[in-house]
């Protein structure tokens, strides 16, 4: 009878001991993504508020010139899927972890190759990129410190930091306008080979079309270099159609191409239409 009262006190205190307290954070995390042109531009960060506290001060909350982990908890992170531009620096895509200075007059953002670490572990290190830009006082305080992305164009956008009355931003801009009209322009030009060989491919494989594939398909293959494959497919689509003779003829065009191509397999499945159509 001890042994089990012993074994019962055990377990119980184990539970008690291994139990955790679920309760809301002082500074909850919020992740962010935002389109800005054609690049997506996410942050991932904690937000403290001010509390009844100070932001700048003898008791303040920051400390003027000294780095700060832009949040709370983990280390903040700022990520491109795309180059960007601030001022004249080209900002690689990739993920960041950013610190900032709060200075008298302006700020300063430090920007470093974002590993998993405290953010003590950044504080020391030469940061890739850093820039200073001027305080705005507001007429109201916000209790929360917020960052996020405003005055989003086609192609630009501000990162904004703003707590208490403070406001900074960093203008960003994308790097595609170039892209963008190379897009537009082969767009406008019409439909590229490629292009009709997919549309080929699936009225092909669904039947759904046969002189329409045949149509598109030769739209990429009769030029001086097409593709094996492409010439693979004008091939069965002519087999379907029961049009032996040119099968035959564009197969054995196709088992050239991808003997140079050095593909065996569409060098053997070539040959195999010419032997099911020649029987």
């Amino acid at each position: 009878m001890l042994k089990i009262v012993f074994s019962t006190l055990i377990v119980s205190f184990s539970l008690v001991t291994t139990a955790q307290i679920n309760l809301p954070a002082l500074s909850p995390s919020v992740e962010i993504s935002q389109k800005i042109g054609l690049t997506t531009a996410s942050l991932s960060y904690s937000r403290p508020s001010l509390r009844e506290r100070q932001l700048f001060g003898k008791d303040g909350i920051l400390v003027l010139g000294k780095k700060w982990r832009t949040g709370a908890n983990a280390t903040t992170k700022l990520e491109f899927s795309k180059d960007i531009q601030i001022n004249d620096h080209k900002l690689l895509k990739g993920a960041y972890a950013l610190l900032s200075t709060p200075n008298k007059n302006s700020w300063t953002f430090h920007f470093y190759p974002y590993e998993k670490l405290s953010y003590t572990k950044f504080v020391s290190r030469k940061a890739i990129f850093e820039i200073t830009v001027p305080i705005q006082k507001l007429n109201y305080s916000l209790e929360t410190l917020s960052l996020n992305f405003e005055a989003i164009s086609l192609n630009s956008a501000n990162f904004v930091l703003q707590w208490g009355d403070y406001k900074v931003e960093i203008p960003i801009k994308m790097n595609e306008h170039e892209s963008i009209l190379a897009t537009i322009k082969k767009v406008l030009e019409g439909p590229s080979n490629f292009n009709y060989f997919q549309a080929a491919l699936y009225l092909h494989e669904t039947q759904t079309d046969l002189p329409l594939a045949l149509t598109y398909i030769r739209k990429a293959t009769q030029n001086d270099s097409p593709l094996f494959f492409q010439v693979y497919r004008e091939a069965l689509i002519l087999k379907d159609l029961d049009r032996k003779s040119e099968a035959i003829k564009v197969a054995k065009r196709s088992m050239e191409l991808s003997k140079k191509a050095e593909d065996d397999d569409l060098v053997r499945l070539s040959q195999k239409i010419i032997n099911e159509l020649s029987e």
